[in-house]
């Protein structure tokens, strides 16, 4: 149910985007490289104009570049607009991200956390930042050794997971590229059993995620899973997309919703 009344403040307001595959390239089918820039220029002003405590954008900030000198470059080139917010920005690791280049290499080269998972309390919220970049064998995606279908939290990352959740009252917020829920190939192979520790904890409201490009909404076990467009698909200044998510005091959840970025309400689960 949604018991706040219209008007009531948030207790946060954070901007979100996600997919934005930059790289000075040649479309493919619908993905538009060379646009994103001027997407993301679009998405800072509008966040700017907001004032969100804080921006994340969910992976693929980058697109996969022929050579590690040419990723650094576009990574350094797309960060610097990014960095134009005026609020403190977040970064999840998406399999673009990490293809040619290390985790190490992308924290270095760009504002991203030189921990590839962690987490952080604002106005009353924990915030959870998941890395899926890894194989089924435990090895962390970096220099092309890795199939984008084979994404796994891995059983250290999980043990944190669970001790974090523990540590906190909540409510909590978590963060993740490859999808948590069920979207096969675009899910975490074993989403099920982190969706578990999420469910178990009894204090997450909803993960964020990106990956799929498109707009998604599923409800597993009063945990809403939200999917996000990605800016990067279609040409033009209309096919943008992003939003700005306002956690409610009865800990419902609002999506603004801007160019193709579905709007939605999220309601605290009953009973």
């Amino acid at each position: 149910m949604l018991a706040v009344e219209e008007g009531t403040p948030a207790l946060i307001k954070i901007g979100l985007l996600t997919d934005l595959h930059y790289g000075d390239k040649e479309p493919t089918k619908t993905r538009f490289y060379r646009e994103t820039p001027a997407k993301l220029k679009e998405a800072v002003a509008k966040f700017n104009e907001i004032k969100p405590a804080f921006v994340i954008e969910l992976g693929d900030l980058i697109d996969q570049a022929p050579t590690v000198e040419q990723e650094i470059a576009w990574l350094e080139e797309i960060d610097k607009i990014y960095a134009g917010l005026t609020c403190p920005r977040h970064y999840v690791l998406g399999n673009h991200c990490v293809a040619t280049l290390t985790k190490e290499e992308f924290a270095r080269h760009s504002g991203a956390s030189k921990a590839p998972h962690y987490s952080f309390d604002q106005n009353g919220v924990r915030f959870v930042v998941l890395d899926a970049c890894y194989r089924s064998d435990g090895a962390p995606y970096g220099r092309n050794n890795a199939d984008w279908k084979d994404a796994n939290v891995p059983g250290a990352e999980l043990e944190w997971l669970r001790k974090d959740l523990a540590a906190t009252a909540g409510p909590v917020v978590v963060f993740a590229h490859q999808r948590l829920d069920e979207a096969a190939p675009h899910s975490v192979l074993n989403a099920a059993e982190v969706r578990k520790v999420l469910e178990d904890s009894g204090k997450v409201l909803a993960v964020f995620q990106g990956h799929s490009h498109k707009n998604d909404y599923q409800q597993i076990q009063g945990i809403h899973y939200c999917t996000l467009v990605a800016l990067i698909e279609g040409t033009g200044v209309e096919n943008n997309g992003y939003g700005v998510l306002e956690v409610m005091p009865d800990r419902s959840l609002r999506l603004r919703g801007f160019r193709r970025q579905v709007e939605r309400q999220m309601a605290v689960k009953v009973g």
